[in-house]
Parts: structure tokens; C-alpha cells; sequence
């Protein structure tokens, strides 16, 4: 493994590759959840170097060095996203897709969408504003707390306590008659 790149100071991309990609490849490659993360973040490290034109120009150390902060950070970034949103087979979601064709499953799904409606129609106002900004427009909480006026923890926990609530609502059985139909 390269360790020092005392006598080497690569004058362009190509040969920079050369020598340092086997080393930041098995950084992360040690690190990494599989072969194919570990050469996606190499690529993301040295399409990074192409973005700066000044790396041409430093020692040998100092290039490594760099790559190996960049390595580290994208290494870090790729177990955040992981962390938000974990990885799920295919064969495992294709289990649960919406299937158009399928009228049970259509039926079933405006049931469900018209029993959501119902529900958040018996939210107060502010809570279906707060649902609306998050899930209808993509807002993070700290954007509604500006928009709303309200400071950031206040409208995390309105908006928790207004999910939990409805999830209470799905939870109370309905009473249904003798037809299935609700009553």
C-alpha cells in the first residue's frame, strides 16, 4: 500500500489514477458495505479531483492527502444516506408494489386513501397545515417553523404528536354492519 508519495507528484489526472487509485480503493473498500459502493465512491473521489484544478500543482503527499480526506467524507456521506434510507431487496419490494391491474387492490387502495381523508378532515386546521407543508410539499421542519412562526422543536413535536394521533385514529375499530359496510 502507498504510504508515501514522497518521490511521486503526478502532473496529470490519468497518472494520478494510476497511483493512488489502488490505495483509496482499498480505504474504501475496507470500509464500504460491498465491492461495487467501494468503486462508486472511488469514482465520486476522483470526479472530485477533475473539480480542482489546483491539486495538479501540489507534492505528492499533499495530493494523497486530499484524496484521502475526500475518500473519508464520501465514505461518510454514503453511511448517512444509508442510515436515512435503508437499502431494500427488490425481489422483497416487488412483493409490495401497487399493482394498477389489480381491482381488489385499487378498491382497497381508495378505501384506504378515503379513510386518510376522512381522518385528517378531523384534524384542527393547524395540523392539517403542518401535514399538508411536510408531506404534500416536501418541507423540513425547520422551513415550517419559519413559515409558521414557531421555532423549530415546537413544530417537530406537533407534527409528531399530529402523526401519532392519527395513527390512533386508524387504530380504533370501525363498527361495521352486517354487509361490511361501515355503520
Amino acid at each position: 500500500m502507498l504510504n508515501s508519495a514522497d518521490e511521486i507528484s503526478p502532473t496529470d489526472h490519468g497518472e494520478m489514477f494510476r497511483c493512488y487509485g489502488p490505495p483509496i480503493f482499498t480505504y474504501l473498500r475496507l470500509h464500504a458495505s460491498s465491492r461495487e459502493e467501494a468503486e462508486d465512491l472511488t469514482l465520486d473521489v476522483f470526479t472530485a479531483a477533475l473539480g480542482n484544478p489546483q491539486l495538479l500543482t501540489w507534492s505528492g503527499p499533499r495530493q494523497l492527502g486530499w484524496l484521502r480526506r475526500v475518500a473519508a467524507n464520501k465514505l461518510t456521506d454514503s453511511y448517512r444516506r444509508a442510515n436515512r434510507r435503508p437499502a431494500m431487496a427488490l425481489d422483497q419490494f416487488a412483493e409490495i408494489l401497487f399493482d394498477e391491474n389489480d381491482p381488489v387492490l385499487v378498491a382497497q387502495h381508495r378505501e384506504d386513501y378515503s379513510q386518510l381523508h376522512q381522518h385528517i378532515q378531523q384534524l384542527s386546521p393547524l395540523q392539517q397545515q403542518l401535514l399538508r407543508l411536510r408531506y404534500g410539499h416536501g418541507l423540513h421542519t425547520a422551513e415550517i417553523a419559519e413559515l409558521l412562526n414557531k421555532n423549530e422543536p415546537a413544530v417537530r413535536q406537533m407534527l409528531s404528536r399530529t402523526i401519532s394521533l392519527l395513527r390512533t385514529m386508524y387504530n380504533i375499530p370501525s363498527t361495521r354492519n352486517s354487509k361490511g359496510e361501515r355503520a
